[in-house]
């Protein structure tokens, strides 16, 4: 009785979308987006090739509603399937990949083509009383595949002119690919190229891992970050290269074990977290490490940055190491007077069990390292282990090569170059 309950139990889970595709191996998966790339995938998988549904490779032709029919065909097959996106030009409008899907293992997203977004913001622009749309959204999917050679195209530069910050006019643009609520994801092998906003959005998501992906856009591109993600944990980054016009990689509230390693960012603005503690009841940030990477002509390096309002929240558990920095302004900052340094107000963010190892390189900037804390909530346990940068900015004036601490209790360990705060 116990077994016929257990597989009606589960008879019914499928009937209702619940696959129980079980513990998601991350090896294999990777494995399996390295395959798919070069079409080799196993007997039992379903190509859907959006050619089939009536997408033309022209980059012409508005191919959205095709590429929308081709992943509902994928998504509501009760099989193994690969959605195909093949060699030519694609033109779409916003599209939203919607799930949950019936597949009983990962959905897999085959793409060597070139898909390009529509320039006019028109397609973009949200109806009465609703939020303007990214441009291609995943949503709702526990497990997916998105691999291939080729190429996102965001046609960013016919539209950067809209976001001057400079005038107070910095609504986001759309992002390229955005993931909200989507579990067990592989992204590996894309390249994507000037987007309006963001190259990669993550939102509520978790157990994501990003290999081998390009992400370009001029250095003078407004909030083109690389990857930007919140209220999502269990990232991993890797082997990944990012010259944007704003963060590489930016972790803003709720984003909690993440994992960056083996990231070439420049130009850019680095690796930042925050901005914290823009928005009431905001998750705490933890468990985030940058290990092994390069930076190179970036504004800032590694960062850390808070807003000075009355939003409390925590960043804790961060490790900055071995990296090296080539030319880089800002090496080391945390920044606690972010966007109002003239408030009189301090930040309620508290920061602490933040480790600075190994980092190396040379520095634009005459402080090279400098922790600006919150005079209410001073920075706690700041490690500073193995710094060596050396100055390579102009020699314009005679001010030494020095750090800057304030608000901060820092611990230093071993060579200091800069010297340490006094």
């Amino acid at each position: 009785m116990v077994a016929l309950a257990v597989v009606i139990i589960l008879c019914l889970a499928i009937i209702h979308g619940c696959h129980c595709k079980g513990l998601f191996n991350a090896a294999a998966a990777l494995h399996k987006a390295r395959d798919a790339a070069d079409g080799i995938v196993v007997p039992n998988v379903r190509a859907f090739n959006v050619l089939e549904h009536g997408a033309k490779p022209d980059g012409k032709t508005d191919s959205s509603i095709n590429f929308v029919r081709t992943f509902e065909a994928a998504c509501n097959f009760h099989g193994d399937a690969m959605v195909v996106i093949p060699d030519g030009v694609f033109l779409i409008g916003p599209v939203l990949f919607s799930g949950p899907c019936f597949n009983p293992s990962l959905l897999i997203f085959q793409v060597n083509g070139t898909v390009k977004a529509q320039h006019n913001m028109a397609y973009y622009r949200g109806g009465d009383g609703e939020d303007d749309t990214d441009w291609i959204t995943f949503q709702d999917i526990d497990g997916l595949i998105l691999t291939g050679h080729g190429t996102f195209y965001g046609q960013g530069s016919t539209v950067w002119r809209l976001n001057d910050c400079s005038r107070s006019n910095c609504a986001r643009l759309p992002a390229t690919l955005k993931f909200i609520k989507v579990t067990d994801a592989i992204i590996r092998g894309i390249k994507s190229i000037d987007p309006k906003g963001f190259h990669i959005m993550i939102s509520m998501s978790r157990n994501f891992r990003i290999f081998e992906v390009d992400l370009h856009a001029p250095e003078n591109s407004p909030n083109t970050d690389g990857i930007h993600m919140s209220k999502s944990d269990l990232v991993k980054i890797s082997r990944t290269v990012i010259a944007t016009g704003d963060d590489c990689v930016s972790m803003i509230h709720g984003s909690t074990n993440i994992s960056i390693k083996k990231v070439i960012c420049g130009p850019g603005h680095g690796f930042s977290i925050g901005s914290l503690g823009h928005y009431d009841d905001e998750a705490d940030v933890s468990g985030i490490v940058v290990k092994n990477c390069s930076l190179r002509e970036t504004d800032n390096g590694v960062r850390i940055k808070t807003y000075k309002t009355n939003s409390p929240s925590k960043a804790s558990g961060i490790i900055f190491q071995d990296l090296i920095m080539t030319r880089v302004r800002n090496p080391i900052i945390i920044d606690q007077e972010y966007g109002n340094k003239k408030h009189s107000r301090s930040s309620k963010v508290r920061i602490s069990d933040v480790h600075y190892i190994n980092i190396r390189g040379t520095s634009i900037s005459k402080v090279a390292v400098d922790l600006l804390c919150s005079a209410s909530n001073p920075c706690q346990g700041i490690h500073i282990d193995n710094i060596n940068l050396q100055y390579a900015g102009p020699q314009n004036d005679n001010l030494p090569f020095s750090s800057n601490c304030r608000n901060a209790k820092v611990a230093y360990h071993g060579f200091q170059s800069p010297p340490p705060c006094h």
